[in-house]
């Protein structure tokens, strides 16, 4: 008897350890394949960010329709309404893409200028980002799209571009955040004006050695 039901014992204990073994295998398979998903997925959704891009950096905004892009990168418009939702999602998208790459150029600039002017290394960092990208410029600012500025649901990457602003003013003012936004209106304004041929390029230069000097304060 005893032998027995040792051997159940052992029989039971192989048959929970297979299924065990089992139950592994197959969440692991279904940990692959959503991993899987989420790549493509990802991957989907950087290649229609790219595409229209593109688009815009040669025909201009207006050409970047649903239809275009699904043409463009052979999905079909039901897949690119899945990822986005709309046209605005799609440009939304865009915009923000844009403020990341905006705050990534803003913050080299800002720590490469330790030991020197950080105001005046973000003021050309950030015009030349304008001047580099003018479609992408543009869909960050100049579009109607409803992504929130200075709200609670404002998007991590705009919250990181202006972060790199509000670095040149803490600690040296109770209204660094104003200074912020000041400096920002300044630059900003400098870079749609240049864009629409407002302002003459001769005169950059002094513009933005002025701005500097205004917003460069003794430490």
């Amino acid at each position: 008897m005893r032998s027995i039901r040792k051997s159940f014992i052992v029989r039971k204990a192989m048959i929970l350890a297979v299924l065990y073994f089992l139950s592994m295998a197959t969440t692991l398979a279904a940990n692959r394949i959503a991993e899987r998903k989420l790549r493509d997925k990802q991957a989907r959704r950087a290649q229609i960010i790219s595409a229209a891009r593109r688009i815009a950096e040669l025909e201009g905004w207006s050409n970047v329709t649903v239809r275009r892009l699904s043409d463009e990168i052979s999905y079909s418009q039901p897949v690119l309404y899945a990822h986005f939702g709309s046209r605005e999602g799609i440009l939304a998208a865009v915009a923000i893409e844009g403020f990341q790459e905006m705050g990534l150029a803003l913050e080299k600039a800002r720590k490469r200028a330790k030991r020197g002017n950080t105001v005046e290394s973000v003021a050309a960092a950030y015009l030349e980002f304008a001047a580099s990208s003018p479609a992408l410029y543009e869909v960050m600012f100049s579009l109607s799209l409803s992504v929130p500025f200075g709200e609670a649901a404002t998007p991590p990457e705009l919250r990181f571009a202006f972060s790199q602003l509000l670095e040149l003013f803490q600690g040296q003012s109770s209204k660094a955040e104003v200074l912020s936004e000041l400096f920002w209106a300044s630059l900003h304004g400098i870079a749609e004006l240049s864009r629409t041929k407002r302002f003459p390029p001769s005169r950059q230069k002094e513009r933005v050695r002025a701005l500097v000097e205004l917003f460069t304060f003794p430490r």
